[in-house]
């Protein structure tokens, strides 16, 4: 593969985030051809499409990298199959299921030689790195994690969410997650409560407590309940004043001052990411939100709430 040739990709699992994401970014992208799509369900116009994994892995060899977007429960078998036919591997966040899966991931690329890459779309949100930054020259005292929103408004009628492993309101909490431990000193979990209505097998709410190394309490607050205005914030008080990354890392302010704003470019970005990690062979997978949404279902206070209805 030179660096002048596009890369041929496949999208596996056609569904709500494929659609909305991946193939607009893809489009948009010179550095990739797309050339087959693979869904049980879902077909995308204008290449061949595929029931599953396994058979476009046997009739389509000239695929070099697969983007798999189907739920995290499936993720880890469609990825081991890839690998093991030496192609490269974009995981759509949550990476998988489980922590222990995706090391035996990591592993497994390791040994193949392929990229394996775990993407945290909201780390690319445009101002991020400038929060990372202004964090990094100041001294936390608190900082704080707010985000909450609709769940019939991003998710309608998607039972796997509700589903073992589907991971109910840390599916949009671990953005908050990919963010906080990016921008944030390390931390750990000390206490959490989890809300699990009655009749569903995944939380709708959760209030989490974070302390780092140091001492600094995080207070991490999600709810798929609300309404209305989305929140999807991150607040630090600081020795330079009261940071606030709000619109899920889109827009910086300090003391009621806008330091950076920008538009949505997150899976451009991550695409770009991608593509450098394939031609220099290498990898990218940073378990660190996944180990803290394992971390808190294994502290957390079971609390059980009323029913949830679409």
């Amino acid at each position: 593969m030179t660096a002048a040739r596009p890369i041929n990709i496949a999208i596996v699992g056609v569904g709500k985030i494929a659609r909305d994401q991946h193939l607009p970014a893809l489009a948009r992208d010179e550095d990739y051809k797309l050339v087959a799509a693979a869904s049980p369900h879902g077909k995308v116009d204008g290449v061949a499409n595929y029931p599953a994994i396994e058979t476009l892995l046997a009739a389509a060899p000239e695929i070099e990298a697969v983007s798999l977007c189907m739920p995290p429960q499936f993720r880890h078998d469609a990825a081991r199959a890839a690998i093991l036919a030496g192609k490269h591997v974009f995981l759509e966040k949550p990476p998988g299921a489980t922590v222990s899966e995706v090391e035996q991931l990591k592993a497994l690329a390791n040994g193949k030689g392929v990229t394996l890459f775990a993407s945290w779309h909201s780390r690319y949100a445009p101002a991020v790195e400038a929060a990372r930054a202004f964090l990094a020259s100041a001294r936390i005292k608190t900082a704080a994690i707010n985000w909450k929103e609709d769940v019939r408004r991003w998710h309608p009628n998607q039972d796997w969410i509700w589903q073992p492993g589907g991971f109910g309101v840390f599916d949009p909490g671990i953005n908050a997650l990919s963010i906080a431990t990016h921008i944030l000193p390390p931390m750990f979990i000390t206490a959490a409560t989890l809300d699990f209505p009655e009749n569903r097998c995944a939380p709708i709410a959760a209030q989490v407590s974070f302390r780092t190394d140091t001492g600094i309490p995080v207070a991490v607050d999600f709810d798929w309940r609300q309404t209305g205005p989305q929140s999807w914030d991150i607040l630090a008080e600081t020795d330079k004043g009261s940071m606030v990354l709000s619109a899920g890392g889109s827009r910086l302010a300090v003391d009621g001052k806008v330091l950076q704003e920008g538009p949505d470019t997150e899976y451009p970005t991550l695409y770009r990411r991608f593509s450098k990690l394939v031609r220099s062979h290498e990898s990218d997978v940073d378990l660190a939100p996944l180990q803290h949404v394992a971390d808190a279902f294994m502290l957390g206070k079971r609390n059980v709430v009323e029913a949830f209805f679409d």
